[in-house]
């Protein structure tokens, strides 16, 4: 949750302290590694996010790709098992 600040705006309303780690940035994060996760294409995600660069998107969240290679690596292991 997001603490609002101890001053207020000069109408009267709450004023919120900014936070990248909670709100609409932590909750486009959370869809781009599920997205990731769940096997989606770089490409098609930074078309979504709105990236121009899928090489843009690929260094921002290949954290989340674990896995990456697997499929690959299985593969092989298949042709020669």
């Amino acid at each position: 949750m997001i603490a609002a600040l101890e001053e207020s705006a000069p109408d009267g309303s709450r004023v919120w302290e900014p936070s990248r780690e909670h709100g609409y940035h932590a909750l486009r994060h959370f869809y781009a590694s599920e997205q990731l996760e769940a096997g989606e294409s770089v490409v098609s995600l930074a078309r979504w996010l709105g990236h121009s660069d899928p090489g843009f998107t690929l260094r921002k969240y290949a954290h989340f790709l674990p896995r990456a290679g697997a499929r690959g690596s299985s593969a092989i292991d298949a042709v020669f098992a």
